[in-house]
């Protein structure tokens, strides 16, 4: 069994496929998925899909790049989703230089405002980081933390950071994008990962693998998108890194996963 522990299956460039896409998952080995929520907006999206498919886990956060159009009641909602879905987690949210512009002081409060809500909820935590790998380090030393641990998606750091973000609970997941040649210096330092905090990703529809290694291929407005089924080139990517069978590692990283996000099932309140 396979488990995507960071995508957006929500977002509307999927729509044509969805239905198809909800579908095959399962059938392709792919046991959970961790839908993640960017904004005020896409929040109801997140939880629509988590309603009808009790295998999708929802993640609601405030993204860095949606901090500067964040609404007065902000708080408030994200606080209702979570308690509506008691399993889900908080993400993606986190720092960001890279974007234009960027407004740091206010990512950096919504930023800790959202960690001390998942340690108060006992809630997993999704990190996007970009460029603020040594602020990121700063925050994270001074923030109250969720006990159970944070995954740094896609991660992008250097090897030397591991170490000390391991000790701060972080998982560190692979995407299908590190399978493009200019960024094989971000894929080696996977190998410096310790096993027991390794996870996969797609973050489609973003960040699709080299189009030779795309069994998917889905296309909107002349642009690749990246189909959720190339979990597998995840694995795939980081089975050849480290040397380790595909259904070993597959199986180490469920137990992963489930010891971050907890096991598949239904996340929502019934009551």
């Amino acid at each position: 069994m396979l488990f995507d522990s960071h995508n957006h299956l929500h977002d509307a460039r999927l729509l044509p496929w969805r239905a198809e896409i909800m579908a095959e998952l399962p059938a392709l080995g792919i046991a959970g998925v961790v839908a993640n929520g960017t904004c005020e907006q896409d929040w109801p999206a997140v939880a629509e899909l988590a309603r009808a498919h009790p295998w999708v886990r929802p993640s609601f956060g405030l993204h860095p790049w949606r901090v500067s159009g964040r609404g007065p009641e902000w708080k408030e909602t994200l606080e209702a989703f979570l308690a509506e879905f008691p399993g889900a987690a908080v993400g993606e949210i986190g720092l960001d230089r890279w974007m234009e512009q960027p407004d740091v002081e206010a990512q950096r409060e919504c930023f800790l405002w959202q960690l001390d809500l998942a340690a108060r909820l006992e809630r997993p935590v999704t990190v996007h980081c970009l460029r603020a790998w040594g602020l990121l380090d700063e925050v994270l030393r001074a923030a109250r933390l969720p006990e159970r641990g944070f995954l740094l998606h896609s991660y992008g750091g250097p090897a030397e950071m591991i170490p000390g973000f391991v000790k701060m609970g972080a998982f560190f997941s692979c995407s299908p994008w590190f399978g493009h040649p200019a960024k094989s210096a971000k894929l080696a330092v996977f190998k410096s990962v310790p096993a027991d905090r390794l996870l996969i990703e797609t973050d489609a529809p973003d960040m699709a693998p080299p189009e030779e290694l795309d069994t998917h291929p889905l296309w909107h407005e002349g642009l690749r998108l990246n189909h959720p089924a190339n979990l597998r080139v995840s694995l795939s990517l980081l089975s050849r890194l480290r040397g380790t069978p595909g259904d070993e590692l597959a199986a180490q990283i469920a137990a992963n996963h489930r010891s971050l996000f907890g096991e598949c099932g239904v996340t929502r309140d019934a009551r």
